[in-house]
């Protein structure tokens, strides 16, 4: 592991961390579900505090011993208790009265295709499907591939796994072939779960082409379950394939729950690893459902009875899985579920979606923030966006710009935002405003929650010291000192590799080393940069990425920046930039803006950080997550043939980011 601690000289809205500082209002204070007392009640008693938080879901066999740390680094959290995460998800709300609710407003990308979900109806589903599963020789342990766009049926068929004991392997339905036959293989996966097909941008394309691609030869899939949703020819195995409405909708609906260890795994979650070999994150039942159900109710301030909750992750991913599948249910909330892409068929789709449905609170990643403000404000201006009430950011950090504009032109510049941060990993998240009760600065994810204890420090582990919000800010590695309920258990298959990975740069205190830089601000707020490999080395300096990308981004012209470094013989690596400015800055001189825009790096951060090369282009290469893929722009940026292209959500961007150059 290379050395990685920084000293910048000047950084972003550094200097104005106080006076930004953003409280909640009184009225917001009052009504919140957390107040200041839970970071007291978790420093007097760190695990009764979490015995606490698992109480709030439904035990079989109550527990009795919190956290098993004897084995570091594997831990085991509430490990005598039993107790079944779908029963929790949907039996229990139909149970205390509430069936009636709505558990799901499905709306698919064709318009008005549209469902309603109550919890009721959610558990009869899912019972049924587990039957269904159970007589296609399904039990407790097998694992399942679902490959699946956002459609009722997904979530139905993680909850049915979750029911049975089955771990699911959820792959995001846009990776290819071979990406799904990685982690079938790995897995060794005894069914997929998958449609005919998809919707993208108003065309229906074929998924199950993919599936039979990816199964060719494969000795472990026994059947492929198919649901209809598009209508669209496919090809057909006799004996391996069925289709869903065949086996589920036939199926009872009575279905009791077994309960299962609170250490049961409950799924496996694939993400990408340096190796290159996809790392199969495992995760457990009773840990992962306590964190999660805890932080979904706090930091978002659920109001059961009366929220609309939006997550506009895919369940493909962590959050997806963490904050709209099983925090919103395990706590009862409504929420809505979107198949299909922002702009599709405009633009306009996400603000009419929080106007139908009265969304209260809307969750979303920084690049869709960034993307929305490129468009400008006028057609978030078109709509009643006023029932929203509180706004999350997830995914990297969010630059100050974009946080500001978020609030403003989406809460009115009145409503809370949390920018949270977590991993993969971490199973749910770690640092984030509580809404009730934190003052916020645009672009910090804050404290950690409580009952969560992270630091940063320095190469040998000494921890850093707040900064002064001004002058030198040190950055260093971002590490937790303390287990945490929904932490991974391991890598599936690999325990050497779960403890060379995560374990090993901190091997001797026995922490876990999230692969992020961060910094104190001046209020011992945690401000993360990014990823430790995401920082350049030009003439002897370090320099984030996040830092470049943040100062740029921070000019009125400029809606999303992207940044990489590339070599260099005189300085050893050299800055290049990749910027896409807002509508009306596009027939600006773009010389004068690049020379602009390199005089404000210079300014903001140091001379030294001042990029090389600046392209105004008319897109970024991102992935279908939404991520930019900042290592493609690095063989553009050296003149390399591309990588692999197979996750990017548009591969033909790079023939416009070539004709920039």
């Amino acid at each position: 592991m290379q050395r990685w601690v920084t000293t910048l000289t000047s950084m972003s809205d550094t200097n104005t961390e106080v006076s930004s500082a953003y409280p909640p209002s009184a009225e917001f204070a009052e009504n919140a579900n957390a107040t200041e007392e839970l970071y007291r009640t978790a420093e007097a008693d760190r695990l009764a505090f979490w015995a606490e938080q698992a109480n709030r879901l439904s035990w079989a066999t109550p527990f009795t011993e919190v956290l098993d740390w004897s084995e570091a680094p594997f831990a085991k959290w509430f490990a005598d208790g039993k107790l079944n995460v779908s029963y929790n998800c949907v039996d229990r709300h139909v149970e205390a009265g509430n069936g009636d609710r709505v558990a799901i407003h499905w709306v698919g990308e064709p318009v008005d295709d549209a469902r309603t979900i109550t919890y009721a109806e959610l558990k009869d589903e899912v019972s049924r499907a587990a039957n269904a599963l159970t007589e296609l020789g399904l039990v407790s342990g097998d694992r399942v591939a679902i490959y699946m766009p956002m459609v009722p049926e997904a979530i139905v068929a993680m909850l049915a796994c979750a029911r049975l004991g089955v771990m699911h392997s959820v792959v995001f339905a846009g990776y290819s072939a071979s990406a799904l036959r990685a982690r079938i293989d790995d897995a060794e996966a005894k069914l997929v779960i998958t449609t005919d097909g998809q919707y993208r941008r108003g065309k229906a394309v074929s998924l199950k082409t993919a599936v039979d691609e990816a199964v060719a030869g494969q000795g472990t899939v026994e059947h492929v379950v198919v649901v209809r949703r598009t209508g669209i020819d496919i090809e057909w195995s006799d004996g391996r394939d069925v289709w869903w409405h065949d086996v589920v909708d036939a199926a009872s609906e009575d279905h009791t729950p077994a309960a299962f260890d609170a250490e049961h795994p409950l799924f496996l979650l694939y993400t990408s690893g340096t190796t290159g070999k996809p790392k199969g994150i495992v995760h457990t039942s009773g840990g992962y459902l306590t964190q999660t159900s805890y932080t979904h109710y706090n930091v978002f301030d659920i109001k059961p009875e009366t929220d609309v909750y939006w997550c506009t992750a895919d369940i493909g991913w962590v959050t997806g899985h963490t904050y709209l599948v099983y925090g919103p249910l395990s706590n009862g909330a409504t929420q809505v579920v979107y198949e299909g892409t922002p702009a599709s068929p405009t633009e306009h789709r996400h603000f009419e979606i929080i106007e139908k449905y009265g969304v209260t609170i809307y969750y979303t990643a920084p690049t869709l923030i960034r993307t929305f403000m490129k468009l400008g404000r006028q057609i978030p201006a078109e709509h009643d966006l006023s029932s929203l009430r509180l706004l999350g950011s997830v995914g990297e950090p969010i630059n100050p710009e974009a946080w500001r504009w978020y609030r403003t032109v989406f809460g009115a510049d009145s409503t809370p935002i949390v920018d949270t941060w977590w991993q993969t990993e971490t199973g749910s998240i770690m640092i984030s405003p509580l809404p009730g009760v934190t003052d916020t600065k645009p672009g910090s994810a804050m404290t950690p929650l409580p009952g969560i204890s992270a630091k940063i420090v320095d190469d040998d582990g000494n921890q850093l010291e707040p900064g002064t919000g001004h002058g030198e800010q040190v950055s260093g590695y971002l590490v937790l000192d303390k287990p945490w309920p929904s932490m991974l258990r391991g890598i599936w298959g690999d325990p050497d590799r779960f403890k060379e990975t995560y374990w090993s740069r901190f091997a001797e205190q026995g922490w876990y080393f999230a692969g992020d830089g961060a910094r104190y601000g001046s209020d011992g707020e945690i401000w993360v940069l990014g990823r430790i490999d995401d920082v350049m080395n030009v003439s002897g300096h370090r320099i984030s990425t996040a830092e470049v990308e943040s100062a740029l981004v921070g000019h009125s012209g400029v809606a999303e920046a992207a940044v990489v470094g590339a070599s260099d013989d005189t300085t050893g690596q050299a800055i290049c930039a990749f910027v896409i400015l807002k509508a009306r800055f596009a027939d600006e001189d773009r010389d004068d803006m690049v020379n602009e825009l390199r005089k404000q790096v210079a300014t903001e951060i140091s001379p030294i950080a001042r990029p090389r090369e600046i392209h105004v282009v008319p897109e970024l290469p991102k992935t279908r997550s939404g991520k930019i893929m900042r290592r493609l722009l690095r063989d553009v940026a050296e003149g390399r043939e591309l990588g692999d292209t197979s996750t990017l959500l548009d591969p033909s961007v790079f023939e416009a980011i070539r004709a920039s150059k």
